[in-house]
């Protein structure tokens, strides 16, 4: 296979915009290193397009980072780094053209095993980047799809049934078939009835995240059914496929996406980049001295740009992007 699974960007350039990726990951990368990759971008449009992809799919790369190691951006690093110092010429392009293989070939498969593409392109509901959606089923249930995010529905004599491919999903089930007919949703790790009620779904790489605003929600881990612990209106629980985590409480702040808001009520700084980097094309980040900043206010998912002037004038903050599709939240110089 061709290192670019996208035909409209050469072999050549991918591989030129992951040296760059590579060496902004290190972590030693210089200003006149940021203002030649700039030069760059502006050169030829497929440079900009390879760099747009590259940006959007590593922030993929980060987000298993975070699930699987609980630090966010040491997947990415450690690649970028591990390949930067291997000795010798051809051991170094070697793993440049490894890198380009897993960026453009293979980084959507990433956020879970068999959550490819494909998967999503043929789902039978499904949002953009950005989008949010709000369908109703044929039994009368609400289901809106948040960003970037895709679902298969199955409903049969037997039994209603929503697969979540990937990303998020807020359902409020409409009228109840009992045990005739029950409603279902099924992740990567596992399934969950509802008892009536209205509850958000959202895959997070390895894991699965459940918040229950009304009523309660049976969680059945793939791995390990015997679980099934029941989840109540003002909780939330996490499950891989064979464990569920600790109840947290919830408010309804945390359902304010399906209104197209972030709601932060003294929210970490970097956490809430993180948030808003999800409804962006391209890479948004917090630098790690400023990441325990917090936060509150009401921001539109609409207009993220804008979203960034606020937080840059409220806090102590600039946001400086390398090229369009990579900013940073760092702190302002004096």
């Amino acid at each position: 296979m061709n290192a670019s699974a996208r035909p409209d960007i050469p072999q050549d350039v991918a591989l030129r915009a992951v040296e760059w990726w590579m060496e902004l990951q290190s972590g030693e990368n210089t200003r006149a290193q940021q203002l030649a990759l700039t030069r760059w971008c502006a050169e030829h449009p497929d440079h900009e397009r390879a760099w747009q992809h590259i940006c959007s799919v590593s922030s993929r790369f980060r987000g298993l980072a975070e699930a699987t190691t609980g630090n966010a951006g040491a997947g990415g690093t450690a690649a970028a780094r591990a390949a930067l110092t291997r000795p010798g010429l051809a051991r170094r392009r070697a793993s440049v053209k490894a890198l380009t293989t897993l960026l453009f070939a293979g980084g959507a498969t990433w956020i879970a095993g068999e959550h490819v593409p494909w998967r999503a392109w043929s789902a039978d509901a499904r949002t953009a980047l950005g989008e949010r959606r709000t369908i109703t089923l044929a039994d009368g249930t609400r289901m809106t799809l948040n960003t970037d995010s895709a679902v298969d529905i199955r409903f049969s004599n037997a039994e209603r049934r929503v697969r979540l491919i990937k990303g998020e999903i807020m359902i409020a089930t409409g009228h109840s078939d009992g045990e005739r007919r029950p409603f279902i949703v099924e992740t990567g790790q596992g399934s969950l009835q509802p008892l009536g009620t209205r509850f958000g779904v959202r895959q997070q790489s390895a894991l699965c995240r459940l918040d229950v605003f009304e009523g309660a929600v049976r969680i059945s881990p793939l791995d390990a059914p015997g679980l099934a612990p029941i989840v109540r209106a003002g909780q939330r629980a996490r499950f891989t496929r064979d464990d569920v985590s600790a109840l947290e409480p919830i408010s309804e702040n945390d359902a304010a996406w399906t209104d197209g808001l972030i709601v932060a009520s003294g929210m970490r700084l970097g956490d809430f980049v993180n948030e808003l980097d999800r409804y962006r094309t391209g890479h948004l980040s917090c630098d790690p001295s400023v990441a325990g900043l917090r936060l509150s206010g009401t921001f539109p998912l609409s207009d993220t740009d804008r979203v960034l002037d606020t937080v840059a004038r409220t806090l102590p903050v600039e946001v400086v992007f390398i090229t369009r599709y990579w900013g940073t939240v760092r702190a302002a110089r004096a």
